[in-house]
Protein backbone atom coordinates (compact mmCIF):
# COMPACT_ATOMS: atom_id res chain seq x y z
CA UNK A 1 0.00 0.00 0.00
CA UNK A 2 2.72 2.47 0.96
CA UNK A 3 4.85 1.27 -1.97
CA UNK A 4 2.00 2.05 -4.39
CA UNK A 5 1.65 5.54 -2.91
CA UNK A 6 5.39 6.17 -3.24
CA UNK A 7 5.33 4.90 -6.82
CA UNK A 8 2.50 7.31 -7.64
CA UNK A 9 4.51 10.19 -6.20
CA UNK A 10 7.51 9.21 -8.31
CA UNK A 11 5.39 8.99 -11.47
CA UNK A 12 3.82 12.39 -10.80
CA UNK A 13 7.21 13.96 -10.12
CA UNK A 14 8.70 12.44 -13.27
CA UNK A 15 5.83 13.65 -15.45
CA UNK A 16 6.07 17.15 -13.98
CA UNK A 17 9.80 17.19 -14.63
CA UNK A 18 9.34 16.08 -18.24
CA UNK A 19 6.65 18.73 -18.79
CA UNK A 20 8.92 21.43 -17.32
CA UNK A 21 11.78 20.30 -19.59
CA UNK A 22 9.50 20.41 -22.65
CA UNK A 23 8.41 23.92 -21.68
CA UNK A 24 12.10 24.91 -21.72
CA UNK A 25 12.48 23.45 -25.21
CA UNK A 26 14.10 20.15 -24.26
CA UNK A 27 12.58 17.18 -26.06
CA UNK A 28 14.46 14.16 -24.74
CA UNK A 29 14.97 10.83 -26.39
CA UNK A 30 17.68 9.69 -28.72
CA UNK A 31 18.66 12.23 -31.39
CA UNK A 32 17.86 11.22 -34.93
CA UNK A 33 20.73 10.50 -37.32
CA UNK A 34 18.62 10.22 -40.44
CA UNK A 35 18.33 13.80 -41.67
CA UNK A 36 16.53 14.66 -44.89
CA UNK A 37 19.92 14.95 -46.61
CA UNK A 38 20.94 11.43 -45.52
CA UNK A 39 17.66 9.94 -46.74
CA UNK A 40 17.90 11.80 -50.06
CA UNK A 41 21.49 10.64 -50.53
CA UNK A 42 20.47 7.06 -49.77
CA UNK A 43 17.65 7.23 -52.31
CA UNK A 44 20.10 8.60 -54.90
CA UNK A 45 22.57 5.74 -54.25
CA UNK A 46 19.99 2.92 -54.28
CA UNK A 47 19.79 2.48 -58.07
CA UNK A 48 23.52 1.66 -58.27
CA UNK A 49 23.68 -2.18 -58.42
CA UNK A 50 27.31 -2.10 -57.31
CA UNK A 51 26.35 -0.77 -53.89
CA UNK A 52 24.74 -2.89 -51.23
CA UNK A 53 22.38 -1.42 -48.67
CA UNK A 54 25.03 -2.10 -46.04
CA UNK A 55 27.68 -0.19 -48.01
CA UNK A 56 25.30 2.74 -48.57
CA UNK A 57 24.51 2.83 -44.85
CA UNK A 58 28.21 2.69 -43.93
CA UNK A 59 29.01 5.47 -46.41
CA UNK A 60 26.31 7.69 -44.89
CA UNK A 61 27.20 6.86 -41.29
CA UNK A 62 23.95 5.15 -40.36
CA UNK A 63 22.92 1.54 -39.83
CA UNK A 64 21.14 -0.50 -42.50
CA UNK A 65 18.19 -0.74 -40.12
CA UNK A 66 17.94 3.04 -40.09
CA UNK A 67 17.61 3.06 -43.87
CA UNK A 68 14.91 0.38 -43.72
CA UNK A 69 13.07 2.39 -41.04
CA UNK A 70 13.19 5.72 -42.86
CA UNK A 71 12.68 4.42 -46.40
CA UNK A 72 9.69 2.06 -46.07
CA UNK A 73 9.72 1.14 -49.76
CA UNK A 74 13.47 0.39 -49.75
CA UNK A 75 13.14 -3.27 -50.75
CA UNK A 76 10.69 -2.47 -53.53
CA UNK A 77 12.91 0.32 -54.86
CA UNK A 78 15.91 -1.98 -54.83
CA UNK A 79 14.10 -4.94 -56.45
CA UNK A 80 12.47 -2.70 -59.07
CA UNK A 81 15.82 -1.22 -60.01
CA UNK A 82 17.47 -4.62 -60.38
CA UNK A 83 14.59 -5.92 -62.55
CA UNK A 84 14.76 -2.86 -64.82
CA UNK A 85 18.52 -3.28 -65.22
CA UNK A 86 18.18 -6.98 -66.05
CA UNK A 87 15.49 -6.22 -68.62
CA UNK A 88 17.68 -3.56 -70.21
CA UNK A 89 20.60 -6.00 -70.50
CA UNK A 90 18.48 -8.67 -72.18
CA UNK A 91 17.19 -6.31 -74.87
Amino acid sequence: MIAEFIRELIVIGTNEGLAAARARGRVGGRPTVATEEVIKAARDLLPDPGRSITSIAKLLGVSPGTLYNYIPDLRELRVGTVHRQLEARTR
